[in-house]
């Protein structure tokens, strides 16, 4: 009920309004039965954004750290997601990573939307990085369609740590959906859930038209953290 009463009434027109997002390809995602929609992830907004202009309702896994937030703030936040029926996923470790794909397959077996983030993690430069297979699995393993989705202008809008968004043009692009019924009960086989991921993330590409980076996010931003660690505590000497 929430979700619906903030997607009509609360929040949708309002992000509507304000954003007036371009939307294109609408008609790619299914009507009804089981779908996973497996999109770019450039700003906290794109949690917002994505729903507000699908049809359907659409339950996304959502890193467990937006549920355990404190103070008003992280309360706030905690409460939105559960009532919105957002799933929490503990991206610490492999078994976290099998809890997540537990949950996306439950989704998926009730014939709903699952939105993903094929990446793991926001893009920190506006780039789109190697995705993660557990997409893949999920596919597979339920037999479904993955519908690629393309947010544009989101990172302008709200680039990580900018709290309040701007008012940027955003272009929501979908493409048409994946069907990998030829790979079925390949789930466990590492190099066919390498190439399908690899098929997800191309489709986002084309529609983003990104600079695409092959490495996983959660990698090159520790890369980046470890070299301002370094620069702070060796800071270079100006050149006399």
């Amino acid at each position: 009920m929430f979700y619906f009463l903030l997607k009509y009434v609360l929040l949708g027109p309002l992000l509507r309004l304000l954003f007036r997002p371009r939307i294109e390809g609408l008609e790619h995602v299914p009507e009804s039965g089981a779908a996973i929609v497996a999109g770019n992830h450039l700003s906290f907004s794109d949690h917002f954004l994505m729903p507000a202009v699908l049809k359907r309702r659409i339950t996304f896994l959502a890193k467990a750290e937006y549920f355990t937030g404190s103070g008003l703030k992280g309360r706030l936040t905690a409460a939105f997601f559960r009532s919105a029926g957002q799933i929490p996923v503990d991206r610490s470790g492999k078994e976290a990573g099998q809890a997540a794909i537990r949950e996306g397959l439950g989704v998926l077996r009730k014939g709903e939307l699952l939105g993903i983030y094929p990446e793991g993690t926001r893009s920190h430069d506006g780039r789109l990085y190697k995705g993660k297979v557990g997409v893949a699995v999920m596919a597979l393993t339920a037999g479904v369609p993955v519908v690629p989705c393309a947010m544009i202008g989101t990172f302008e809008a709200q680039p990580p740590g900018r709290v309040v968004p701007r008012i940027h043009p955003v272009v929501i692009r979908f493409g048409k959906p994946l069907d990998f019924s030829r790979y079925a009960g390949m789930e466990h086989e590492k190099a066919i859930l390498r190439a399908v991921t690899d098929e997800i993330m191309y489709a986002i590409l084309s529609l983003s038209e990104q600079e695409y980076v092959d490495e996983y996010a959660a990698v090159a931003k520790a890369a980046q953290a470890e070299q301002a660690r370094k620069e702070r505590r060796f800071p270079r000497m100006p050149l006399s």
